[in-house]
């Protein structure tokens, strides 16, 4: 199996659930929404390192009581830079990175597995789940123009899992051609790189608002 290095995203503000501190340090009854996926995230097998996109006042979530090298690394103003700082602390002979929002803590470790064998095929894949409702596209003025064929959408969550080499020359092209993405995946897709989806479950939710914090509650009732 190829070494893989984990980016764990957890710098976000989380302005949406208006809380005096981040959303993925806030307690999911007896530990930080971040702490599950870190966990986990620690006990990847051929894991090379973890590094961790924080501010400095978090960093002290993170105990490491394993031999896995822990490095941090600031968050920048997007996603996408917070992802390139991170990428800057990833060692250069690993060959996988594995990207994870810190508010998604309910990971399952088969699916992630997967996303890294089906890396290692092709060079980049998502945990993705089908979208359950009809998709409409409409015009500005709110007037539908089509619906969308739901048998084809997925929506896409987290890890995402790229080559090491291919994620830097994604990222040099983005550089170059100044592009906005709202996922990581994005990247290799603007350098027409095949991305692989694998099935995973509706229960990988991210944690934005009150009411995903209530269903994270029912969720962790269910097992």
């Amino acid at each position: 199996m190829k070494a893989v290095s984990v980016l764990l995203l957890a710098g976000g503000k989380g302005s949406r659930m208006k809380s005096s501190i981040p959303k993925q340090y806030l307690m999911l009854r007896e530990k930080p929404i971040v702490c599950y996926s870190y966990e986990l995230l620690l006990t990847l097998p051929n894991l090379k390192e973890i590094i961790v996109v924080c501010e400095n006042e978090y960093q002290f979530f993170f105990d490491n009581p394993t031999h896995i090298p822990l490095k941090f690394a600031l968050p920048g103003k997007r996603r996408q830079d917070s992802v390139y700082n991170g990428l800057q602390k990833v060692s250069y002979d690993t060959d996988l990175v594995c990207i994870h929002d810190g508010a998604r803590p309910f990971l399952d470790k088969t699916f992630v597995l997967e996303a890294i064998h089906q890396a290692s095929l092709h060079g980049a894949s998502t945990l993705a789940v089908p979208l359950k409702n009809t998709v409409k596209e409409v015009d500005e003025h709110g007037f539908v123009l089509k619906t969308l064929d739901r048998t084809k959408l997925f929506e896409i969550q987290t890890p995402q899992i790229i080559e090491y080499k291919l994620l830097k020359r994604a990222f040099l092209h983005n550089h170059e051609n100044n592009i906005d993405v709202t996922d990581d995946t994005i990247l290799v897709e603007h350098l027409d790189e095949p991305v692989k989806l694998v099935l995973s479950s509706y229960q990988n939710i991210k944690i934005t608002t009150h009411d995903d914090l209530e269903l994270a509650e029912k969720i962790l009732d269910s097992f």
